[in-house]
């Protein structure tokens, strides 16, 4: 009994991490049909401003201040990715809109570039990447208070743009001369978040024991989940995302701005993926690859639960994880052990065992997915109405 118990808990906690991972990708994703490719790096940057809040709240040492730093990290995590997300789509996926492959090659090429951002940044390369916003967006606010703008904006990003770079380049190499700005802030190497003194150990309940970090993250997931909801259903903005989705000409003929009804989403939904970051530190070191770990298992989860439906995320992010952990834990051939099947049932347990591992689980898995998309190709709820004949 518990084992069966083990497995019903382990499985849970796999399926929050996997659905608290695909909660914003379920929104772009499904919402707006972006394939976005980018999305495991926004959980990357959430993980590395939490070890940024979390250092400087050492200084405080053991006190219940410094404990208290994991809530300030979840809102600057989710902050920073929503700002980096919403700086994508103005500059990047808006001109991408309707066309799925060059927006999919476009934020695998973003991916790519955090990534390298992430293991190489310093503060050569922080003060240049300002000087550079500072004069090329600054120098078109500036141009943009002429009345002659439209005639000029051509001409004058010819200018601006090969200027403005020159200029943080040469800024950037001068700095970099000095070894203390050189030198990079995160490098390739993992780094480590260390949890709050509340969140070790576990709770004892009769003979289980619940880690409380994933009991925390379990909560933090359903708590992310009733907010988009209630967002997505009962707010003004909401509705008008939900109303953009279904027929956007009809919405603009309405008054909605589309434009920001889609940054809105985008911001949104990278903003869940940089809570998701914050989330994973608890659980291990993270690095510069944690976006890989976990986009390919978003996705899944995302099209097997039915594209823009939650309810459907939450049933195949709870499905999958029990899946994933039964498999790879050795549960099943353990158990075919104990009940005495072994020699009855030897292929199945031979079977079993060889998947008993957690890359072989993960393989399985797949193969599970790709079949059931044969049978449900829309996954589990499939959307209905006006929008799917569209």
């Amino acid at each position: 009994m518990q084992g069966v118990f083990d497995v019903l808990f382990n499985g849970l906690s796999i399926g929050a991490v996997l659905l608290i991972a695909a909660l914003g990708l379920a929104i772009v994703f499904g919402l707006m049909g972006v394939i976005n490719l980018a999305h495991g790096e926004l959980m990357m940057l959430g993980a590395y401003t939490t070890f940024i809040v979390q250092n400087a709240f050492k200084p405080l040492g053991d006190s219940p201040l410094f404990s208290a730093y994991i809530f300030v990290a979840l809102i600057a995590a989710f902050f920073v990715a929503a700002g980096v997300g919403l700086f994508l789509e103005r500059q990047v996926v808006r001109y991408l809109y309707g066309r799925p492959l060059e927006t999919l090659l476009a934020t695998w090429g973003v991916s790519l570039i955090l990534r390298q951002f992430v293991r190489s940044v310093s503060w050569s390369i922080a003060i240049g990447l300002v000087l550079f916003s500072l004069l090329f967006w600054g120098g078109q606010w500036v141009l943009k208070r002429r009345l002659d703008w439209n005639q000029l904006k051509a001409k004058a990003l010819t200018i601006l743009l090969p200027l403005s770079s020159a200029i943080a380049i040469i800024g950037g190499v001068v700095l970099n001369a000095n070894k203390a700005l050189a030198k990079p802030w995160f490098s390739a190497r993992n780094i480590d978040v260390t949890a709050p003194s509340w969140l070790r150990g576990g709770v004892n309940l009769g003979s289980f024991q619940f880690p409380v970090a994933r009991l925390f993250i379990i909560g933090l997931t359903i708590l992310c989940l009733l907010g988009t909801y209630w967002f997505l259903q009962k707010s003004a903005w909401g509705l008008r995302i939900r109303a953009v989705t279904q027929n956007r000409e009809m919405s603009a003929c309405l008054g909605i701005p589309t434009n920001t009804v889609d940054a809105l989403t985008f911001a949104l939904g990278s903003g869940l993926a940089g809570v998701a970051g914050c989330a994973v530190t608890l659980l291990g070191s993270v690095g510069p690859n944690l976006g890989a770990n976990y986009i390919v298992d978003a996705f899944m989860v995302v099209v097997v639960g039915g594209v823009g439906k939650l309810i459907g995320s939450v049933v195949a992010a709870i499905a999958i994880g029990t899946v994933t952990y039964l498999l790879g834990s050795g549960y099943l051939p353990l158990w075919m052990t104990q009940l005495g099947l072994t020699e009855t049932l030897q292929p199945l347990f031979d079977f079993f065992t060889f998947f008993s591992t957690t890359s072989m689980a993960k393989v399985m898995v797949f193969a599970l997915i790709i079949t059931f998309l044969q049978i449900k190709p829309a996954g589990l709820f499939p959307q209905k109405g006006r929008t799917v004949d569209a």
